[in-house]
């Protein structure tokens, strides 16, 4: 026993994530792997920022918490994990478990100088990568995306798209903002995934700044994560576990959610 940390699964939590892991292999030795404390210490690598040398030694030994991280990140557990969760999230609010309606936005972060993979955002000054969302209207993460920060808003968004790994059946309309304007894109967008990319537009006579409802989940997305340190800045080496630290971010933030609606 150990005293807990407020990163940690509660029992419903681990209920829930614990069915989305891996099987142990029939082959060999039983793991001796407690992975519900592996998954506690990845969260408190996600949440605190520190190096994975430095976590606590009340976690399992960090060269065993890395490992399994790693090996979720290349065969999309932890992606795999958001989706499943997200969908549940959904039906909880009464939902389709796929979106109608989608937003997508980006934006750019300083990066480590361990960065493999870096670029200068010339709009907004900044040398590092760029982190790409797709969000349902709650916020959920449909997809994550990050490349070095030179890559364009369209080019970019053309990319996640390629990649979403599950079917948008039901997705009839994104929304961006000007940034990702562009005939190209709209033809694209209508030829390879039937949906509408609408571009939001302030009204004529409005003044000051005004939060568009719906194109501005995203960015309540990019708040949320910016909670967690891991995410203040890009600290990874490969840009896929920079996507992970996303994912899990959004993950925590939707256990905790989905706990409370079920207590």
């Amino acid at each position: 026993m150990r005293q807990p940390y407020n990163t940690d699964l509660s029992s419903k939590e681990w209920e829930i994530i614990a069915p989305m892991l891996p099987k142990p292999s029939k082959l060999g030795r039983p793991p001796k792997t407690d992975f519900q404390e592996v998954m506690n210490g990845i969260f408190y690598i996600t949440k605190n920022g520190c190096t994975w040398e430095n976590l606590p030694h009340d976690f399992p030994p960090y060269s065993t918490v890395y490992f399994y991280f790693q090996r979720w990140t290349k065969t999309g557990v932890i992606a795999e994990i958001n989706h499943q969760i997200s969908a549940q999230v959904r039906l909880a609010d009464g939902r389709e478990e796929t979106p109608s309606l989608a937003s997508l936005d980006s934006q750019s972060v300083k990066t480590m100088d361990s960065a493999g993979s870096r670029g200068i955002d010339g709009g907004k000054k900044i040398n590092g990568r760029k982190r790409f969302i797709m969000d349902d209207t709650l916020g959920l993460a449909i997809g994550v995306m990050v490349c070095p920060a030179n890559v364009g808003e369209r080019a970019g968004a053309m990319k996640l798209l390629e990649r979403l790994k599950y079917p948008m059946r039901r997705l009839q309309k994104i929304l961006v903002d000007k940034g990702f304007s562009g005939d190209d894109i709209t033809k694209w967008v209508k030829d390879n995934f039937n949906c509408i990319w609408e571009v939001s537009k302030r009204a004529e006579a409005q003044k000051g700044f005004v939060v568009e409802s719906k194109r501005w989940v995203v960015e309540r997305t990019f708040a949320w994560i910016g909670k967690y340190r891991r995410l203040s800045k890009d600290h990874e080496f490969y840009e896929n576990t920079s996507e992970s630290f996303i994912y899990l971010a959004l993950i925590r933030k939707m256990l905790r959610n989905l706990t409370a609606v079920n207590s």
